[in-house]
């Protein structure tokens, strides 16, 4: 009787031992469900590579929560609505921004959201809705990947300058201007000396130039002089007497006009004087 009551002893506690196992993973599983998160949308451009169902949900950086559900716009196929379920407390303002991050070399990815900056104000969802709407951007990735045919093409562009560069009419452009700098580098070796000689010249005349503008301020000042001593006759009684001079010098003309003449008439007058005879009273 007594190994029996021990063996009902035994199963009751196996018994409760279950029973409290049992209520405990309800409680846990009951405060996991009863749990309150967040719900934002954001809307993907181009394909989602990576993500899924339960992909994780980065903000700056650390796990704040799950993609709960991914759509295709019913709008545009080639958007894809993602609905974040995020931990509630977060402070994501209205410049924060999603992008789909590369995880490693796994070749999974994650959403990352953006902190945004401290002076914008918290995201609240629109009037009458109770999801907010994050705006994406492009990761680097993508960035990279939307550049390369603008890059492809402008490297290709340099490629066929390049070549047009190396082409035969200007490799051969550029040996004649190579042979030109040489027959000019070596003409300017055997003029070696004259340059030093015409460089002592320009040395040596530059050394006589403040003398010889020395001069030429001079020479400036007495003509200054002369306009001024000019000006003074010209104002003064020398214009009077300038006049007369200008006068007697016409009629001192006139007269050396008129013995030209009269000499052009009777060359001999000069000489023998004037042998007109004179009146004779009868």
């Amino acid at each position: 009787m007594e190994t029996k009551a021990n063996y009902v002893a035994v199963g009751a506690f196996v018994m409760a031992c279950l029973v409290a196992l049992v209520i405990t993973v309800l409680w846990l599983a009951g405060f996991q469900y009863s749990h309150e998160y967040v719900y934002y949308r954001t809307y993907f451009h181009g394909p989602v590579t990576g993500l899924g169902k339960g992909t994780a949900v980065r903000y700056n950086g650390i796990d704040v929560g799950r993609v709960d559900n991914l759509q295709f716009d019913p709008n545009d196929p080639q958007i894809v609505v993602a609905t974040l379920q995020v931990q509630p407390g977060l402070n994501i303002r209205t410049d924060s921004t999603t992008s789909i991050e590369p995880q490693g070399l796994t070749g999974g990815s994650y959403v990352e959201i953006s902190g945004g900056t401290k002076n914008a104000a918290l995201l609240q969802p629109p009037p009458g809705e109770s999801v907010a709407e994050i705006k994406s951007s492009p990761s680097a990735l993508q960035k990279l990947t939307q550049g390369a045919p603008e890059l492809l093409a402008k490297l290709n562009n340099i490629a066929d300058r390049l070549m047009a560069v190396v082409s035969d009419e200007n490799q051969k452009h550029l040996t004649n201007t190579l042979a030109s700098l040489d027959k000019t580098t070596s003409a300017l070796a055997a003029r070696s000396g004259d340059i030093d000689t015409t460089l002592a010249n320009l040395a040596a005349a530059s050394k006589e130039l403040p003398g010889t503008i020395a001069t030429a301020n001079q020479s400036l000042k007495k003509v200054g002089k002369l306009a001024d001593d000019a000006d003074d006759f010209v104002k003064g009684d020398g214009l009077a007497e300038l006049s007369g001079l200008i006068a007697d010098t016409r009629r001192a003309v006139s007269s050396l006009n008129r013995l030209t003449d009269e000499l052009d008439r009777q060359p001999t007058k000069l000489i023998f004087g004037d042998r007109r005879k004179g009146y004779t009273p009868q």
